[in-house]
C-alpha cells in the first residue's frame, strides 16, 4: 500500500491521558479495544457502527461484542442516545461525551496525587531543615505542631522557614518562639518572603532615622533583622 492511500484511510487520534491510565478509569483492555473500534468509526461519520463489522475487525464473536458493549455502557464509559433526524426519524447514535468526564475527573485526580506528592517532599525538607538547626531529631510533637503551621494554621513553608532563620538568628531552639514570629507576622498580614524583607529594611531604616535624630551617639545594632516579639 502506497503512503498516500495510506493516509486517505484516515487516522483515530486518542488522549495520551485516556491510552496511559484507562485501566484506573475501570475500563478492561478488550474493553479498550472495542472502544477504541467504536470511537474511530464514529469519527469516520458512523453515528451507531455495525457491530458485526466491529467483529469481524476484531476477530471476535459478535456475542462478545454485544457483552463488551454492554460493560461499557453499564459503566458509564459509553452511553446510547436516541436523536431525532431531519426527517423525524428517531437513530440511535453513540455519544462519547461519559468517557471526557471520567478523564477530567481522572485529570483532576492525578493533579491533587501530584500536588500531594509534592507537598510531602516539602514537608520531609523542612523536618529535615529544623533537625538540622537544632542539631537534634525531632520529637513527634514538634512534627505535628509544624504540620499543624501548613495544614491548619495554612502558613507556607517558605514563610516557616523564614521564622526558623529568624530564630536560629536570635539564638533560640524552639518551636514555641517560631510560633509567636508566626503569629506575629499573621497581625502585620506579612505572608511573604519579600514581605519579610521589606518590614525588616523598614524597621532598619526607622532605627537609622530614630538614630539620626537622637543626639546621644548610638551604635546601630549589628543584627538586620527585627526580633519580632518586641513592640515597635
Amino acid at each position: 500500500m502506497k503512503l498516500t492511500a495510506f493516509y486517505l484511510m484516515g487516522q483515530t487520534v486518542l488522549p495520551n491521558l485516556l491510552l496511559q491510565h484507562y485501566p484506573k478509569i475501570g475500563m478492561q483492555h478488550e474493553e479498550f479495544v472495542l472502544w477504541i473500534q467504536l470511537y474511530a468509526r464514529h469519527q469516520k461519520g458512523e453515528a451507531f457502527p455495525d457491530l458485526k463489522e466491529v467483529a469481524e475487525d476484531l476477530q471476535m464473536d459478535i456475542q462478545v461484542v454485544y457483552q463488551l458493549l454492554n460493560q461499557l455502557i453499564t459503566k458509564q464509559l459509553i452511553s446510547i442516545q436516541a436523536k431525532r433526524s431531519d426527517y423525524g426519524q428517531l437513530n440511535d447514535e453513540l455519544s462519547f461525551e461519559l468517557m471526557y468526564q471520567k478523564l477530567e475527573q481522572l485529570a483532576t485526580q492525578l493533579e491533587q496525587k501530584a500536588t500531594q506528592n509534592q507537598q510531602g517532599m516539602h514537608m520531609s525538607q523542612l523536618y529535615r531543615m529544623f533537625e538540622e538547626e537544632f542539631g537534634r531529631p525531632l520529637s513527634s510533637i514538634e512534627f505535628q505542631r509544624i504540620k499543624q503551621w501548613v495544614q491548619e494554621d495554612h502558613y507556607t513553608i517558605e514563610l516557616i522557614e523564614l521564622a526558623l532563620k529568624e530564630a536560629i538568628l536570635n539564638q533560640v531552639y524552639n518551636l514555641n518562639y517560631i510560633d509567636r514570629i508566626l503569629l506575629a507576622w499573621e497581625k502585620k498580614n506579612i505572608r511573604t518572603k519579600e514581605q519579610v524583607q521589606a518590614a525588616q529594611n523598614d524597621r532598619q531604616r526607622h532605627l537609622m532615622q530614630k538614630e539620626t535624630n537622637d543626639p546621644t551617639p548610638r551604635e546601630l545594632p549589628k543584627v538586620t533583622l527585627h526580633n519580632w516579639l518586641e513592640g515597635e
